[in-house]
């Protein structure tokens, strides 16, 4: 049999290689919170567009960009643009809720502290009108998925996926930055009468 993986999710993983500056974490760590659904986020909900933030924010646009380019790949003058960019911070016992990102493109996760057994899972999409226990999970029968959360790593995936954070079992505050992005430039085509432009 040749099986072939038709219309697959991207998940996308960058490495930082670098550690955070003395600054960049004070920043992180000073920030004023409000209460989340099982943990706490930053009262700030624009915390890439400081400047102490200005390295970090360059590298996380040129992998939305490597992301954007590779899985939609558009032929008119279109990219996108950060919105709105928050911290979480969840101490051991404190999770984050199963949701997804509306008003939003691509949606990204970047560790900035975490725990050995840290995780991230995504959840299929859809009804499944029969279900058959699985001998064996694999990508085509799982219903849901996760990744390690690794400090220094951004993920990125579709703002419509589903995704939740377990609760932390180590003595580390994990810490991530979320945020999302919206098209910025021309969207769809005029002579498909789907044509959208979009401006900064």
């Amino acid at each position: 049999m040749n099986m072939h993986n038709l219309f697959p999710v991207p998940i996308g993983m960058f490495d930082l290689n670098r550690e955070l500056t003395d600054e960049e974490l004070l920043f992180v760590r000073g920030q004023e919170t409000r209460p989340n659904e099982g943990n706490v986020t930053s009262a700030n909900n624009f915390v890439l567009r400081d400047s102490v933030m200005t390295s970090l924010r360059g590298w996380i646009e040129d992998c939305v960009a490597e992301y954007f380019k590779a899985t939609s790949d558009p032929k008119h003058d279109v990219s996108l643009r950060i919105t709105q960019s928050w911290f979480n911070y969840s101490e051991q016992g404190q999770w984050h809720h199963k949701h997804a990102h509306p008003n939003s493109f691509v949606s990204g996760v970047f560790y900035l502290n975490t725990n050995p057994d840290d995780k991230i899972y995504f959840y299929k999409s859809g009804w499944q009108q029969i279900k058959f226990p699985p001998d064996n999970w694999n990508i085509y029968n799982s219903e849901s998925w996760w990744f390690e959360a690794i400090k220094g790593r951004l993920i990125l995936f579709p703002s419509s996926l589903e995704h939740n954070v377990p609760s932390v079992q180590g003595d580390e505050v994990r810490i991530s930055m979320s945020f999302n992005t919206f098209p910025v430039g021309t969207v769809g085509d005029e002579m498909a009468l789907t044509g959208l432009r979009l401006e900064a």
